[in-house]
């Protein structure tokens, strides 16, 4: 496994990939990895010649009162666990190397991004946006992974790579969860144990909302309504939003149909916490 800092480096191994028609599954990340993340990779392995994973916490994605600064960071432990999955090569550049001085362009995916995680994040999908077309661009992969927790991140992805005719598949792959139900995330670690276990509250909320409609219910009002009160139970949560979704276009809907996205955000203590499901039928 190599550990590619430049991107005149990582050109080079991608050209002579290319050279010999072997596949590139990519899978983007900020560090931290967990078994999330893991999953991903692994497909990447089972479906592609070469597996890049990069590594990079992208600063023009985080607002000015997030946290950047203190996000988790641990190469050698993240090194450790892409060796075990047989990872070819790890991307891992400074920002100076994907945003040099007087870096003026940006990519935003239109009212895609200013709703749900959108309103209270600024800018956020703006950055997103921006480092993925850059990505994407660099490795030029066959495949590129993305996780389902991150569910407007995927749908942005995706609406990004058809609008710019990228000739790149992307596969959205399901959340990965611990045994009690909560979605596994880098910002986990920042949780003491109250707040672990009222962290659970997304995904308990999650499943009543599953609960309502296969018992019928459909109006979506009295679905996120009853949700909130469930979370609302914990002291420590305090609520973004808890919204239903189309799941193409992110609007609002009033009534429960399939490609609906059950979405939530919801602070536990100073962590904020996202989880999302899909009703499909």
């Amino acid at each position: 496994m190599k550990i590619i800092t430049k991107l005149s480096g990582l050109r080079k191994e991608i050209k002579q990939a290319k050279r010999k028609n072997r596949t590139i599954g990519f899978v983007p990340t900020m560090g931290a990895l967990h078994k999330g993340h893991m999953s991903l990779i692994r497909k990447a392995r089972r479906q592609n010649d070469i597996v890049i994973v990069s590594i990079f916490v992208n600063p023009i994605q985080f607002g000015p009162k997030e946290d950047y600064a203190s996000y988790p960071r641990n190469l050698k432990l993240d090194a450790q666990l892409c060796g075990k999955e047989k990872t070819d090569i790890i991307f891992y550049p400074d920002a100076k190397e994907m945003y040099p001085p007087n870096y003026k362009t940006y990519v935003t995916v239109e009212h895609l991004g200013d709703v749900l995680c959108g309103r209270s994040r600024l800018g956020h999908f703006k950055g997103v946006a921006t480092v993925v077309t850059k990505l994407l661009n660099i490795v030029n992969p066959d495949i590129a992974y993305f996780g389902q927790k991150d569910a407007q991140q995927a749908i942005i992805i995706k609406k990004l790579v058809c609008d710019l005719n990228m000739p790149v598949k992307i596969k959205i792959m399901p959340t990965v969860r611990e045994s009690n139900g909560l979605a596994l995330s880098s910002r986990n670690v920042y949780l003491n144990s109250t707040e672990r276990k009222d962290a659970l509250v997304l995904y308990q909320a999650l499943q009543l909302a599953k609960d309502l409609i296969r018992r019928g219910v459909r109006d979506a009002g009295k679905i996120t309504s009853q949700m909130k009160h469930l979370i609302k139970k914990k002291e420590t949560a305090k609520i973004d939003y808890v919204s239903i979704v189309n799941l193409e276009n992110l609007e609002p809907v009033k009534k429960i149909t399939k490609n609906c996205l059950i979405a939530v955000a919801v602070w536990i203590g100073r962590t904020r916490l996202i989880d999302n499901i899909i009703i499909s039928h």
